[in-house]
């Protein structure tokens, strides 16, 4: 029994055609790649909106989950699991695995990336604080660009994938949730 070709995952013009097919309007800065938020922070210059940090990660079951919330946000990932309804604690996926789902590499994880998973395995996240936000920023794909997409047209095109987003209050470690002085 042979295996099922898999279509090869979208790039940056692919997602751009995409989002002008469902009328969806987006700016977009290129910039050296990013690979981490302070990275991100240092090199992109100054772009309105809201930044994100996104983990992708899986339950003991293999349940996949893209959790988009703000760059500044330190998740608690120990109890995440419980407003997820995951099997169990969570734990990142590994690089092959980010990249057979959603296809993109390691620092290059975004919103976006659901585009990839046409057989709907990632339950995709956004934090509720991220979605006070007018404006999101996300990578198109690729780190060495941020595309900036109205917080509504994001759920849009995320719906268009086949992805109905949960949007909840993400929680956060307690040194972030009492007030982090640092």
């Amino acid at each position: 029994m042979t295996e099922p070709l898999t279509a090869a995952p979208l790039t940056a013009a692919d997602l751009f055609a995409r989002l002008a097919d469902l009328g969806i309007a987006t700016r977009t800065v290129e910039h050296p790649p990013l690979y981490t938020v302070e990275d991100s922070q240092a090199l992109r210059g100054d772009i309105a909106g809201g930044h994100t940090k996104n983990l992708f990660l899986k339950d003991k079951k293999g349940n996949l989950f893209l959790v988009v919330v703000e760059e500044e946000a330190r998740v608690d990932l120990k109890s995440l699991h419980g407003p997820l309804g995951a099997a169990s604690r969570l734990s990142f996926g590994s690089a092959e695995l980010l990249e057979e789902v959603l296809g993109v590499k390691p620092g290059a994880v975004t919103a976006f990336g659901p585009v990839n998973d046409t057989a709907g395995r990632v339950t995709v996240v956004l934090d509720a604080a991220l979605m006070e936000h007018a404006e999101i920023n996300c990578h198109p794909l690729i780190n060495t660009a941020t595309t900036t997409i109205a917080r509504e047209d994001l759920v849009r095109f995320l719906r268009a994938t086949g992805h109905e987003p949960l949007i909840l209050a993400v929680p956060r470690r307690a040194e972030e949730a009492e007030g982090d002085p640092a």
